[in-house]
């Protein structure tokens, strides 16, 4: 029976690369997947395509070509992505200057399509979260995309492409792809279509299935995360399949860090909705097979959802922060008055902010005052952050903050100010007649 291995090179934007590289090198992988795109990543590389027609792709699309490129074109391995984001075809083209640069010969595909914001700013589409229509927030809107499934990067595979770099497509879509394409599963085979989700549901985070994000010294130790190695499928034609990773790499694979997993971003196990397939995790089991090796099974599913998700990023305003510092004796003392002062401060000057927050990191920051008396600190630092309709009012929250050097209580220090735009995220459905993607195809010749 055919099998094939899957890679996942990334977990998310920033993501390290060594891993991938390792992936490519050390483990006899048919695919090399990079999925590197989160909600608000893509509304914010469409402000950066308005800026730039040349740019919104992601930053480190460029340094991840340029490392894997050569050994995965040498062993035949094929690159999906979506590093893509708002500008699929530039990141295409980027990649093409590294390929012929490295002297290689390929096929990239880009896969757009995914852009519906003029569909949200001129038609009756409703937000899920409020009810209201999109075209009501098109003074603030920034972004608007529909996940696509697995159908175009299958059709850009079987046009050849030996790299296929998308914009918004679901994140288990970019590996259910290649085992459609390989296996020559039906697009209404729900039960193929479901364990393969599974597959991709596993691998979309990267090194969070091989013990990133899970280690917990003394009740779930983790080896070798400094050398963390990130995630490979083996996958069977009928659908059966294992997680496992490179021998040498750091970290591990368990059923915990499986089950851990398989829970992310999961609202209902039973009805796991993706453009694909509606998959179905309530019966799913792990099996510990050796070391590093852990087989899924119990996956099933049915008839995909009649609309697609939206992703719609708009602005929501600005936020403004300042931190300052206090040590030693009488620290949460002096870290209180500091807010005190920061508070009546802004008072003064009118601050005109819709939401204000006055923290002592370390103290209460996170839980605030529902936990018991601590004992009294040796160092603590004082945030204050508001959200305001504008960059101006932002900004002078930071510059409160700062003026505590000389204007507040002792031995503050290490003051830090900011200010930033704020996109945020909301969602919609829209008719799959609505989203055509799109396929261009590229090719380098050395």
């Amino acid at each position: 029976m055919k099998t094939i291995r899957i890679g996942a090179g990334a977990g998310y934007s920033g993501d390290r690369i060594e891993p991938a590289l390792e992936l490519a090198q050390k483990g006899k992988i048919d695919y090399l997947v990079f999925e590197c795109l989160a909600e608000r990543t893509i509304a914010i590389a469409q402000k950066a395509k308005l800026a730039d027609p040349s740019k919104g792709y992601d930053a480190l699309l460029a340094e991840r070509m340029e490392t894997v490129l050569k050994v995965c074109a040498e062993k035949g391995i094929k690159i999906i992505t979506n590093m893509g984001a708002a500008n699929p075809q530039a990141g295409a083209e980027k990649t093409r200057e590294i390929a012929a640069a490295q002297g290689l010969s390929l096929k990239i595909a880009s896969v757009s399509g995914d852009d519906v914001l003029e569909t949200l700013k001129s038609g009756d589409i409703k937000i899920t979260e409020t009810g209201q229509p999109a075209a009501s927030m098109s003074n603030v809107l920034v972004s608007g995309n529909a996940y696509l499934g697995a159908a175009p990067i299958v059709e850009a595979l079987e046009q050849g492409a030996d790299v296929v770099i998308t914009g918004r497509v679901a994140d288990p879509a970019l590996f259910l792809a290649p085992q459609i394409k390989e296996f020559g599963w039906a697009f209404d085979d729900w039960a193929h279509l479901a364990k393969g989700t599974a597959v991709g549901h596993l691998l979309e985070c990267g090194g969070q299935v091989t013990g990133g994000y899970f280690a917990e010294p003394g009740r779930k130790d983790v080896p070798g995360l400094g050398r963390l190695g990130f995630p490979i499928a083996e996958v069977s034609e009928d659908g059966s399949f294992v997680i496992t990773k490179v021998e040498s790499a750091g970290g591990h694979v368990t059923t915990d860090t499986c089950k851990e997993q398989i829970l992310y971003e999961v609202h209902d196990p039973k009805s796991y909705l993706t453009p694909d397939v509606t998959a179905d995790f309530s019966q799913i089991t792990f099996t510990q097979e050796g070391p590093d090796r852990v087989r899924v099974e119990g996956v099933t599913g049915r008839e995909r959802p009649a609309t697609l998700k939206v992703s719609v990023g708009y602005v929501d305003g600005y936020i403004g922060e300042g931190q300052i510092s206090y040590a030693g004796p009488g620290a949460l003392a002096r870290a209180k008055l500091a807010l005190e002062i920061v508070q009546e401060r802004l008072g003064i000057i009118g601050l005109k902010s819709s939401e204000l927050r006055y923290d002592l990191i370390g103290v209460n920051a996170i839980h605030r005052d529902v936990l018991a008396p601590q004992p009294e600190p040796t160092e603590v630092r004082a945030r204050v952050t508001g959200r305001c309709e504008s960059m101006k009012e932002a900004v002078r929250i930071g510059n409160e903050v700062e003026t505590l050097y000389t204007n507040g209580p002792a031995g503050g220090g290490g003051a830090t100010k900011s200010a930033r735009q704020v996109v945020a995220m909301l969602s919609a459905l829209v008719p799959r007649a609505a989203v055509t993607p799109r396929i261009q195809i590229i090719e380098v010749q050395s």
